[in-house]
């Protein structure tokens, strides 16, 4: 099976299981969005859904957040991981948010890019889920099923979303990533499916047999 067509059933079969693929995690407008994906790097959506209501009960807003001590913010948010370095963030982006760009977070990936904390990753999503710009954001689990698929030669994950950028419709991206998310949590887990386990890894490699090597990011 050539790489298009496994693209091909592979877009199929996600359509079919998750045609509306909700946002996982909790927010109510682009700045909770960006605080909340910020603080899900390395961290589980569940996690970050527990921890963002007392956070945004506290400040919820660039204006209020910024008046907030980086101590306050990591305390609030001290499960999630690595809570100095996310708190510093929190705290840097907002006062930026509201010296450059009124309050407002942009739209624009460059512009997303230079906010602290946020990467090319979350910059994409945030393209994706707030301001429907087509973007395919690629994180370590999206990567790990890509090369499953035979998506991907798995080299990084830079050259993943290039791939898949090539692979799929513009118009499809942001629901294929979203798409992809729950599908590897539910069927294709890093120790659940070793490549030859799930529906489609099967499908992608009907004849393959033996475990496989993921190479991680």
């Amino acid at each position: 099976m050539r790489r298009h067509q496994r693209a091909a059933l592979v877009q199929s079969r996600l359509n079919a299981l998750y045609p509306e693929p909700p946002i996982p995690l909790r927010h109510h407008d682009p700045y909770t969005l960006l605080v909340s994906v910020v603080l899900s790097a390395q961290c589980t959506d569940e996690r970050v859904n527990r921890v963002t209501p007392a956070l945004f009960e506290c400040a919820d807003t660039p204006e209020e957040m910024m008046q907030l001590s980086v101590t306050t913010v990591e305390q609030h948010i001290r499960s999630c991981g690595l809570a100095p370095q996310k708190a510093q963030a929190i705290v840097g982006l907002s006062r930026l948010l509201v010296e450059r760009h009124g309050g407002t977070v942009p739209s624009a990936l460059a512009e997303l890019e230079r906010l602290p904390g946020v990467g090319h990753k979350t910059a994409s999503v945030m393209q994706c889920q707030c301001f429907d710009i087509p973007a395919f954001p690629v994180d370590t689990h999206i990567h790990r099923l890509a090369q499953r698929w035979g998506l991907s030669s798995g080299r990084s994950v830079a050259t993943t979303e290039a791939l898949l950028r090539q692979l799929f419709p513009a118009i499809a991206w942001c629901k294929l990533h979203l798409q992809m998310i729950y599908y590897g949590r539910e069927h294709c887990t890093a120790r659940g499916c070793d490549g030859t386990v799930c529906e489609l890894c099967r499908a992608c490699y009907p004849r393959r047999r033996q475990k496989v090597t993921v190479h991680h990011a």
